[in-house]
């Protein structure tokens, strides 16, 4: 019963250990941030320089997982997740040019201004 106990609370301290530890990773961009502002030009138009949608369809990428970044754009690039407009763009795109991209865009911070309700 008592090494029952003790199973969940080494479980959680497991947990916090990885969690703290990816999260550490996720801060370090292993793309050329300068690579990716100045790659970052082509997708302003719908994404915005900084990120921020600039059209209705598409999505603000700023401040997004950086792995995250990188896993859609090689989606784009295969074929396997399609949009018309970022099949065409990402096909152009070296590994190279999706590391940075990614890292240019997931190194943006963002600010949190005033919540709704609060």
């Amino acid at each position: 019963m008592i090494a029952a106990q003790r199973t969940p609370a080494a479980l959680v301290a497991c947990v916090l250990a990885l969690l703290l530890a990816t999260a550490g990773g996720a801060a370090r961009a292993s793309g050329d941030l300068k690579a990716g502002r100045t790659k970052a030009l082509m997708c302003q138009a719908c994404h915005g320089l900084d990120g921020i949608s600039k059209v209705p369809e598409a999505p603000n990428i700023a401040g997004q997982v950086e792995g995250y970044l990188v896993t859609q754009l090689q989606a784009f690039k295969s074929g396997s997740r399609r949009n018309d407009a970022m099949t065409v763009v990402a096909s152009t795109l070296s590994d190279t040019d999706i590391e940075n991209l990614a890292a240019y865009f997931a190194a943006i911070e963002l600010k949190v201004g005033r919540i709704p309700g609060e």
